[in-house]
C-alpha cells in the first residue's frame, strides 16, 4: 500500500533536517514551494508541516515561515515504553544487539526497585539498539524471574522485546519514567561509540502489572544526539492565588 503523501512530505524534510541540508535557524521552503516540488495539495503539505511541528522540528506558523528548531526529533512522552515504536514514528529503522543475557540474583537496588528479595532469581540482560544501524541507546534491564525466564531461549535480536512479552500475555500495565544525565562508563563508551565521560541520557524505568506489582526495572542510556524528550504542561484549571 502506497504511503500518504503528507508521511512521504514530513519523513523528506525530516531526512534534510537531520542531515542539515536544512539547518538549525533556516525557514523551509513557503508552503507554495514545497506544493509545486511534491506535486501535491497544500492540505498534505500543512499536515507535514504539522507532524514536523509536534516533534519539535520547527517552528512558526500562521502565516510566517516555518524555522528549524531542532535536528533531533522528540516523541510523544507516552511512546516511551518502546524503543521500536519511537524509532518508526520518528522516521527511523530500529535495530538492535544482544550483547549478554543471565538469570542472576540482582543487586540491593535493583532488588528494592522490584520489591523482591535480594536472593530471589532475576533475568537481566545487556541490548545495545540502534537507529538506522547506528548505536543509539544501551538498555540494562532486569525482570522478576517468572516474566524474565522465557527471554533466555528468545531470539531478542528480532524486536521489540515488550512485543514479544505481549504476545505472551504479560501484564504490562503502567511505567513511571525518571530521566537524568550521567556520565558514560567503560561499557557505554565501547558499545555506543562515545568517549568515556560523555555525558548521556539517561532513563530509568519501572514497569508494573495491573496490580501495581513490579515487574521489570531498567536502566537505558541514550545518545544525547539521537534521543530528546519534551512534555508539554497544559492548565486545565485557574488556581487560587494565594
Amino acid at each position: 500500500m502506497k504511503e500518504p503523501l503528507h508521511r512521504s512530505v514530513a519523513a523528506e524534510l525530516r531526512r534534510r533536517i537531520r542531515s542539515g541540508a536544512i539547518e538549525v535557524g533556516q525557514t523551509l521552503p513557503s508552503e507554495a514551494d514545497l506544493c509545486q516540488e511534491f506535486a501535491a495539495s497544500r492540505g498534505p503539505v500543512r499536515q507535514a508541516l504539522a507532524t514536523l511541528r509536534d516533534e519539535g522540528l520547527i517552528g512558526g506558523g500562521q502565516g510566517k515561515r516555518a524555522v528549524v528548531l531542532d535536528a533531533v526529533p522528540t516523541q510523544p512522552f507516552e511512546s516511551f515504553l518502546s524503543f521500536t515504536t519511537r524509532a518508526e514514528i520518528t522516521g527511523h529503522v530500529p535495530g538492535q544487539r544482544l550483547q549478554e543475557i543471565a538469570l542472576r540474583r540482582p543487586d540491593a537496588t535493583v532488588a528494592a526497585a522490584l520489591q523482591i528479595d535480594p536472593d530471589d532469581l532475576v533475568v537481566q540482560l545487556l541490548r545495545l539498539r540502534l537507529l538506522d544501524g547506528r548505536p543509539a541507546m544501551l538498555e540494562r534491564m532486569t525482570y522478576t524471574e517468572p516474566v524474565g525466564r522465557p527471554l533466555l531461549n528468545a531470539n531478542l535480536d528480532a524486536g521489540s522485546i515488550y512485543a514479544l512479552l505481549t504476545t505472551w500475555g504479560v501484564d504490562l500495565d503502567s511505567a513511571r519514567h525518571t530521566f537524568d544525565a550521567v556520565a558514560a562508563d567503560a561499557t557505554d563508551s565501547a558499545l555506543l561509540e562515545v568517549p568515556p565521560g560523555s555525558p548521556l541520557l539517561r532513563e530509568r524505568r519501572l514497569t508494573t502489572d495491573s496490580r501495581g506489582v513490579p515487574i521489570e526495572w531498567s536502566d537505558d542510556r541514550y545518545r544525547p544526539d539521537v534521543a530528546t524528550v519534551t512534555v508539554t504542561n497544559t492548565r486545565t484549571a485557574r488556581t487560587a492565588m494565594l
